[in-house]
């Protein structure tokens, strides 16, 4: 059987976006009826909010007492830990992992109050850039998953805003973390990623592979809205025992570190 795909079975993606048109179906409109079902207060979520796919910071955040439920976060499909470090307030929700949750959730974000959204995904390592575990601050994501073209015309990447980047970076440069700045490649599907794929995407220069950056991107530049990406290189893609140490509390320690030097930085601009 040919199992290689035809023009056919590759265009429909990409016909019939409209991406200057308006939305019918908004984030603003499904909050207002969640909120009237579920008899929720009017209220404002925190400037600057957090995705945890992994969801290890939302569980340490709980399991410490560090964090608590937001009352006002009127999601249907999660919840929200709100909780404060060096006098910053954060947003957080967990396990919100691949492409079109991301973006469905950053969408009610900015529509509650958000100003910021920072995404810290757990990711794994295709370029060697010594030992895990690690942080890269995602200057650019290959797309290789099917949201960011509900938000862009088709381009190999998806970018970071450069003033974006250059706040974050000077905000980490104060700290003792393991940051690197550089692409990565976003999948929609973890388990097919074969080492002719990989392959492909280290040569256009991928250091990492994730879930969600390409689409947080993109919707980013179509909506003009502050994201940036971190990928957390935690793992080698289970080809070897051991993998997917964090560190301490799961990686939380360090995550909730860079979210703060990250926010400080851009609380100043």
């Amino acid at each position: 059987m040919d199992l290689e795909p035809s023009p056919l079975t590759i265009t429909p993606l990409l016909c019939d976006k409209h991406f200057d048109a308006a939305s019918v179906f908004r984030a603003e409109n499904l909050l207002r009826e969640a909120r009237r079902q579920r008899n929720l207060p009017e209220g404002m979520v925190p400037e600057i909010c957090v995705l945890d796919p992994d969801g290890d910071l939302v569980r340490h955040l709980l399991h410490s007492g560090l964090g608590a439920k937001s009352p006002v976060w009127a999601c249907y499909h999660t919840d929200m830990v709100v909780f404060e470090a060096d006098g910053v307030a954060f947003g957080v929700v967990g396990c919100a992992v691949g492409a079109s949750f991301a973006v469905l959730i950053a969408e009610q974000m900015f529509a509650s109050g958000c100003r910021l959204l920072l995404s810290v995904t757990s990711s794994g390592q295709i370029a060697d850039n010594g030992p895990t575990p690690y942080f890269i601050l995602i200057d650019r994501a290959l797309r290789d998953e099917g949201t960011s073209h509900h938000y862009l015309p088709p381009a190999e990447f998806a970018v970071a805003d450069r003033a974006l980047l250059d706040i974050a970076q000077a905000g980490l440069a104060e700290t003792d973390l393991r940051v690197i700045t550089g692409a990565t490649w976003t999948t929609d599907a973890p388990y097919r990623e074969t080492e002719a794929a990989i392959a492909a995407a280290r040569d256009r220069g991928a250091l990492a592979v994730e879930m969600e950056a390409a689409a947080l991107y993109a919707f980013s530049a179509a909506c003009a809205r502050n994201v940036l990406c971190f990928a957390h290189v935690t793992n080698q893609m289970a080809q070897i025992e051991g993998d997917f140490e964090k560190g301490e509390a799961g990686g939380a320690h360090d995550a909730i570190l860079l979210l703060v030097a990250t926010a400080r930085a851009w609380s100043r601009t």
